[in-house]
Order: structure tokens, then sequence, then C-alpha cells
């Protein structure tokens, strides 16, 4: 199996509200929130990190599941968070824009700026 990388598509927002991360696309302004392990995978995707690093580091290391399982199970995730624009996948690292960063958690206000 060939590794695969994950990034950031730059052209949706995200927020962390309330410990839910929030991530509205830019093809078609629909609203996600996603779960703790879709959010685990948006946050370290990072275009350089392959996934099955962010699984052994992050994913196995928090949740009480087989290696191979979760791998699939986060591969599955990755590939329909890449349908909906989410993601980007690539079996190679994929370059990140200058100024490129996470997404931040929204100000005591809960809005943004």
């Amino acid at each position: 199996m060939s590794r695969l990388y994950l990034a950031r598509n730059p052209k949706v927002a995200a927020r962390s509200i309330g410990g839910e991360m929030m991530i509205m696309s830019g093809h078609d302004s629909t609203l996600f929130t996603l779960n703790q392990t879709a959010a685990i995978l948006w946050q370290s995707a990072d275009g350089s990190t392959p996934l099955d690093e962010i699984v052994d580091r992050r994913i196995c290391a928090e949740f009480d599941v087989d290696r191979s399982e979760a791998l699939q199970d986060a591969e599955s995730l990755a590939r329909e968070l890449a349908g909906h624009q989410i993601l980007q996948l690539s079996e190679a690292p994929i370059p990140q824009p200058a100024g490129h960063y996470a997404a931040k958690p929204a100000g005591p206000t809960g809005g943004s700026r």
C-alpha cells in the first residue's frame, strides 16, 4: 500500500467552537461538524505527514483501537472528506501555500473576525 498524504483545502473556513470542529466548504457553502476522528485528520493534515503516521501518533494514541482497522477507517474517512473537497489527498507530500495555518478557536463571543 502506498502512503497517503492529507492537506487541508485552503478554500474552506474552519473553527473550533465549544469543542466541536466546524468546517464550511468553499465549494458549495455546506457546513460540516467533524467527529473526533475527522477533527484529528483535519488538524493533522499538513501535507507532509502521511496518514499512517497520523493514525499511529494521534488516533491509536488517543483511542483503544487496532492499528490496521484504524488505518482503514481513517483512509475511508479521509477519502470521504476529500469527496466533499474538505481535504486534498495525494500519494506524495502536498506543498502548502505560504501563510497556511490551522483552524483557530473562535473568540470569547463565539464569533469570528
